[in-house]
């Protein structure tokens, strides 16, 4: 279908698109890569009068490191991410999931500020986010303000966003050197949204893990942060039996609907499945 009616508007500036969005009110909306937003305005899902795009922003794209900080502007693209060499180095989590997520046309657009502030509980840098404990930049008419990820997500499609804000920047303490990681997702088909997907960053120390994260994408309203999967690594050698209590207790918080990916019961073995996967991969990759 054809989108309704709108008009269109490119501001140059961080401080010019918020000031849109605040004249415009309710019935602008703004456009990053525009895979989530445009294809509901086709189905007439979304009918805003007016766009704001964030494209011709400079200062919103990068990959930098600050401090003990890695950050990331909320336009870098997916594709963008897969060429960081900073993330190849200190995150390379990030650009192992940008790998799974849809197909290259889409990398190319595609935003990690669109991805994340979405709140589409399909998407996979959320659980990502979640699993580094990242912060996001929320810029509005009073300013900015900082949201933990792990505080940031309400419910599908609803997040900590308030009206005229837009996301600007994405920043977490860069994992320690040496540290394990991997993202392992299900999906039926190139592009799609995964059945199930678990991301786990953990470090190994005198042969036993000394800390771990775990996040699980698409088994939920929103991602989940898997606090008692992670606990059941710590302070073991990470062997079969604790990676089998740590799939359990990211199972026990999963509370996925059956749709056109599967069933209640598959999903929640699928996740199963990944968590198991991703611990062991993260493991594998440990210093």
């Amino acid at each position: 279908m054809i989108p309704g009616r709108f008009t269109y508007h490119r501001p140059n500036s961080v401080g010019e698109a918020v000031k849109l969005l605040a004249d415009l009110g309710e019935e602008a909306r703004p456009l990053a890569g525009g895979h989530s937003l445009i294809p509901m305005m086709k189905l007439r899902l979304a009918q805003p009068e007016h766009l704001v795009d964030l494209g011709r922003i400079g200062g919103l794209k990068g990959v930098r490191s600050e401090g003990a900080d890695i950050v990331l502007g909320a336009m870098t693209t997916q594709a963008e991410i897969l060429d960081s060499a900073l993330l190849r180095e200190k995150a390379p989590i990030l650009q192992e999931a940008a790998q799974v997520i849809a197909d290259p046309q889409v990398r190319y657009q595609g935003t990690i500020g669109g991805n994340v502030a979405n709140g589409d509980p399909g998407n996979d840098m959320p659980g990502l986010m979640l699993c580094l404990d990242a912060r996001y930049t929320l810029t509005g008419g009073k300013g900015n303000r900082q949201v933990a990820a792990r505080d940031f997500y309400e419910a599908a499609f609803f997040t900590k966003l308030q009206p005229g804000e837009i996301l600007t920047e994405i920043r977490f303490a860069a994992p320690t050197a040496g540290h394990g990681w991997a993202y392992e997702k299900l999906k039926r088909k190139i592009g799609d949204y995964a059945v199930a997907a678990a991301a786990v960053v953990l470090t190994m120390s005198g042969g036993k893990c000394s800390g771990a994260s775990i996040a699980l994408t698409n088994v939920a309203q929103t991602p989940l942060l898997a606090v008692d999967a992670a606990k059941a690594l710590v302070d073991t050698a990470v062997d079969a039996g604790a990676i089998d209590a740590a799939a359990k207790a990211a199972i026990a918080i999963s509370d996925p609907t059956t749709d056109t990916r599967g069933p209640v019961e598959y999903r929640r073995s699928v996740l199963g499945v990944m968590v198991r996967r991703a611990i062991a991969r993260a493991k594998s990759r440990a210093r």
